[in-house]
């Protein structure tokens, strides 16, 4: 491996921690300020689709249903658009994630215009185009195959932290990249959950920025890893 593939690995590895710190964002959003509906976490909105539809009070329904959908259709675009592409870093996963930052950014437009949430039937609107945003980001994210880092749960990253350290006898595990998914899509809900006390703009306007930095120091990255081609040197 080459020192230039190696810096643009751990570079797509920092990006996509940065992308799961997002995600907390966007989830206590979704969650606090949005009737208990997760964007990323799809096992929170059918836990919560079930408990919902057996009567359990205070728990929506419609929310996460459409939600739970919305974040497949994205997830069917992402996968599309990066079908045909080589793993790692392309131009298509640069505009890929730009394209979650402007999605990002028209909901925080939106909630400054409204002043914080907007009444159903919009508030349902918005709910549908972040879990369809994650959903898209989740694909190109798998595209990248960062081990560990699927940017939007992290259930299985908890499970091999545990299945395979010193108490179940395993050895050598990345333990360091496994913590950090935790503890920043922890700290993300952390941040997002304080923030959405100021407004619901902010938190989103924080998660709008975040992407669109990893989309744009992803993009440079990858340039500069590429291979030097002869007509290049021309």
């Amino acid at each position: 491996m080459t020192d230039d593939t190696r810096r643009q690995r751990d570079m797509t590895l920092v990006l996509m921690l940065a992308l799961t710190f997002s995600t907390g964002i966007v989830d206590a959003v979704g969650y606090l300020g949005l009737d208990k509906v997760f964007a990323g976490n799809m096992t929170g909105n059918v836990v919560i689709l079930g408990m919902a539809l057996v009567g359990a009070e205070h728990l929506p329904w419609v929310g996460p249903l459409l939600a739970l959908f919305a974040f497949m259709a994205g997830a069917v675009v992402g996968g599309r658009t990066l079908r045909r592409e080589h793993e790692g870093w392309n131009s298509r996963t640069s505009w890929s994630f730009t394209a979650v930052a402007a999605a990002l950014f028209v909901l925080t437009v939106v909630a400054l215009i409204a002043g914080g949430v907007p009444p159903k039937p919009w508030e349902l609107v918005i709910t549908m185009l972040l879990a369809a945003s994650m959903g898209f980001q989740a694909a190109v994210a798998r595209h990248l195959a960062v081990k560990d880092v699927t940017t939007v749960v992290v259930t299985s990253t908890i499970t091999g932290l545990a299945a395979d350290s010193w108490l179940a006898g395993g050895r050598g595990q990345p333990w360091r990249r496994r913590a950090a998914a935790v503890v920043l899509i922890a700290l993300g809900a952390l941040t997002g959950a304080a923030l959405l006390r100021l407004h619901i703009a902010v938190p989103l306007g924080l998660a709008t920025v975040i992407t669109g930095g990893a989309a744009v120091l992803g993009h440079l990255a990858a340039r500069e890893s590429r291979p030097v081609r002869a007509v290049d040197r021309v």
